[in-house]
């Protein structure tokens, strides 16, 4: 070790574990760690929200078949398109969709790693220099550790407990200015269990409005309302203001562990395609990897009558031929082909057919 360097050249990321410790999980894991490990007697995990550690909390059977016979049928085990397969789209869509004054599409919905993704593909897609997003307290730590991750800065506005934890309006009056992108309400209330009603979320959105900013309804426990104020989801005010609705299947069927959220998109009026946040989520959910099942092709540009480059080649192919390759240019690589060969060998022979036939087809003359 005499002939190293004198300074190692990289470390940890100091905001990483900064971040986690303010976390439910951080908070957990710190408590256990301080556990007296001479005590014999077992722990009684009454912090940890999580009931399908315990027998009496089983998941229905019919959910955990759908799951097995899913399995068998041999269809999902592939690379699921980075927003969520069709079906399950629709099928949220069609969840969401019981008394909305107007329809999701499919489209509407992008699927996530549970809701905790969700929050922060969020977090990630609102960010940007001097921006701040508005949270309640009490609420979920999980947002302001996304926040701090994302250098978003975190404004706070209380629940009032007098008002069964309604929010107070005119505090997010007082601490939004032009740089607030949105506000969240966790609705049934985490950790307060408590249910807005109609006419205050009806304020809020109207808030929200006059403020231009988004509302994030963070609404996992939606199958939870206890007491007597009827449940009412914040995206039938999606006309009134851009909503973001995060919910999964984790509380509902109690299987945490399956890890199947969503993000929603409740907009109407298409504010939210105009001010490009639906691109910036595709383009989270895109930054995917994929298998090394693929080989890399240099594309003669010179041999090809109408064909500037890689990316071009790729579109009129999908065009003329409905075949699909991924252009050089996506992995660094212009004017390079990347084609994968892990595909039925019928289907991998019609394609090479097609892509011959397509370069015969814009070939120069000789």
């Amino acid at each position: 070790m005499e002939n190293g360097p004198k300074k190692w050249g990289f470390q940890g990321k100091q905001e990483l574990n900064a971040a986690a410790a303010t976390t439910v999980r951080g908070f957990l894991n710190m408590l256990m760690g301080n556990l007296n490990k001479d005590d014999s007697r077992p722990v009684i995990p009454l912090g940890h929200g999580d009931p399908s550690h315990f027998p009496s909390f089983a998941t229905t059977p019919a959910a955990a078949d759908a799951i097995v016979d899913a399995l068998r049928q041999g269809k999902y085990n592939c690379y699921a398109p980075t927003v969520g397969i069709l079906p399950a789209r629709r099928a949220i869509a069609d969840y969401l969709n019981r008394d909305l004054p107007y329809k999701l599409l499919a489209d509407d919905v992008y699927l996530t790693i549970g809701c905790t993704q969700a929050i922060e593909v969020v977090s990630s897609v609102l960010s940007r220099p001097g921006a701040n997003i508005l949270l309640p307290i009490p609420g979920f730590p999980y947002y302001e550790t996304c926040a701090a991750y994302n250098r978003l800065e975190v404004r706070h506005f209380d629940l009032l407990p007098e008002k069964g934890w309604e929010v107070d309006l005119d505090a997010i009056e007082t601490i939004a200015d032009e740089n607030t992108v949105a506000m969240v309400i966790i609705n049934p209330g985490n950790p307060c269990g408590n249910v807005f009603s109609y006419d205050h979320l009806k304020k809020v959105a109207e808030t929200a409005r006059k403020l231009g900013i988004l509302v994030i309804a963070d609404e996992v426990y939606d199958s939870l309302a206890f007491g007597s104020t009827q449940y009412v989801p914040m995206r039938v005010f999606g006309s009134t203001v851009p909503v973001l609705t995060l919910g999964s299947i984790s509380k509902r069927w109690i299987v945490p562990g399956w890890r199947l959220g969503w993000l929603v998109t409740s907009d109407p009026n298409g504010i939210l395609q105009k001010s490009g946040v639906i691109d910036s989520i595709i383009g989270f959910l895109n930054i995917s990897s994929d298998p090394a099942t693929f080989i890399q092709v240099k594309l003669n540009l010179s041999m090809l009558e109408d064909i500037n480059d890689d990316m071009e080649f790729c579109l009129k192919l999908a065009k003329e031929e409905s075949v699909i390759i991924l252009p050089g240019i996506a992995v660094g690589l212009k004017n390079w082909l990347r084609i994968t060969f892990a595909i039925e060998s019928s289907s991998l022979e019609e394609g090479l057919a097609r892509v011959k036939a397509f370069c015969q087809r814009h070939a120069k003359k000789q």
